[in-house]
């Protein structure tokens, strides 16, 4: 949710962000109508409870027809009391709902547009020549079946489409590739999380997740219960309601979670292998910081997909994402996207957000300030995930079938080839 002190300061910054991100500007006139609205029955409700208060002792000395007089507007002002107390509760519920339809309010710099309208920031690697080397690359599902690493049709007969059986060498690249993502965290002072991949409407809700992508999250009707899509969700209710004391520093973790996504809404995209899947693993970063530092520490968790996508070797691309495909809790967000020689174009691997005080603001989590306690502000990155095998078995393919082992993975693999079983 964003400040409604900024909204009312800077409308037109507020909008100038809803146009970019392709929304409906014109909420920021309906928020603030309602909290006109609000603030008029406040203030009405006021001036009548003092009011109030000046007749009880007006009626306690009155006697006979002045007495019964004061009696009759006492009567009417509770009454107008009690139905200005209801407006403005009900501006108050309007207010807060046409709130959490604004999306964070974007970071000066934010390309506007949609899906398309990303800026590469950079460009690492050189995608390799196959036909230079004699040989067609074959796709990461292909590949995979050859090394018995993952078992689609079995997932399919389990857990129905888009589930899968990593096993073999498939689990143990895996493994390696989240333990070096974890080695890497703890060593860049993460504290490792292992999180709960359950959390409660309110937490979901704060993180951001289902005011306009409920289709796209699992719920346990039953418990009323979510299924989180990244540790992220879990991480951003960890210190909810807390007020933080960052005379330390900002408080950086690194979370290992399964995830699950729906994926409502991609029906025939992605259909072969695991590249959009229903379950999978994550290690996410998650940081709480003063506001002042957000955008540094974007670009650390920025630097820290880097030093990954180093570890695995393959080719990337990073790209400052436009306001549309932000995501609602996002004010910035960078996307670094490796090569997959198989379809011959760049797709995502990793993304780092600043969600600035969005998420905080709902969750309650603030820090004291020279003000007192104040909003803090959250970040998020990717550090390794199981999207990332695809890439490495695509860009370490052999024309035997058998795929090199980046080398920074080998001490966590045990493996410095996976060969194709017999």
């Amino acid at each position: 949710m964003i400040d409604i002190k900024l909204l009312a300061d800077d409308p037109e910054r507020v909008k100038a962000s809803q146009v970019a991100r392709g929304d409906d500007p014109a909420l920021v006139d309906e928020v603030l109508d309602a909290d006109a609205r609000r603030r008029a029955a406040l203030t009405e409700f006021e001036q009548l409870r003092a009011r109030q208060k000046s007749l009880g002792k007006e009626v306690a000395r009155a006697q006979g027809p002045d007495k019964e007089r004061l009696l009759r507007e006492t009567k009417a002002i509770a009454s107008t009391v009690r139905e200005l107390s209801a407006s403005a509760e009900a501006s108050i519920s309007e207010r807060d709902a046409l709130l959490t339809a604004i999306g964070n309010v974007i970071i000066d710099g934010v390309p506007a547009g949609g899906e398309d309208d990303y800026v590469v920031r950079e460009l690492v690697g050189t995608p390799r020549d196959f036909a230079a080397e004699g040989f067609a690359p074959k796709d990461h599902l292909e590949i995979a079946e050859g090394l018995k690493a993952i078992d689609m049709a079995r997932g399919a007969r389990v857990a129905g489409s888009r589930f899968y059986f990593l096993q073999g060498v498939g689990a143990r690249l895996e493994l390696g590739l989240l333990n070096a993502g974890m080695a890497l965290a703890v060593e860049r002072g993460f504290v490792p999380m292992i999180t709960p991949t359950l959390v409660l409407p309110e937490v979901m809700r704060g993180a951001g997740f289902i005011d306009r992508h409920a289709d796209e999250v699992y719920r346990l009707e039953a418990d009323d219960l979510f299924l989180t899509g990244t540790s992220e969700v879990a991480l951003a209710g960890y210190h909810g309601g807390e007020v933080i004391d960052f005379a330390d520093g900002p408080k950086r973790y690194a979370g290992w979670s399964t995830c699950y996504r729906r994926e409502a809404g991609s029906y025939g995209k992605d259909t072969r292998g695991i590249i959009r899947v229903h379950q999978f693993n994550k290690i996410e970063m998650f940081v709480y910081c003063d506001p002042a530092d957000a955008e540094s520490e974007h670009e650390r968790l920025l630097d820290m997909e880097r030093e990954m996508l180093a570890k695995i070797d393959v080719p990337y691309r990073v790209i400052d994402t436009a306001a549309g495909d932000l995501g609602q809790s996002a004010a910035r967000k960078f996307d670094a996207e490796a090569w997959f020689p198989s379809q011959s174009r760049y797709r995502e691997l990793t993304s780092t957000s600043n969600c600035t005080t969005f998420q905080a603001r709902r969750l309650g989590t603030r820090m004291k300030g020279e003000r007192g306690n104040e909003i803090v502000a959250t970040l998020n990155g990717t550090l390794a995930t199981t999207r990332f095998l695809v890439a490495i078995l695509e860009n370490h393919q052999q024309p035997d079938g058998s795929v090199v082992v980046p080398e920074a993975l080998r001490p966590y693999v045990g493996l410095d080839v996976l060969i194709p079983a017999p």
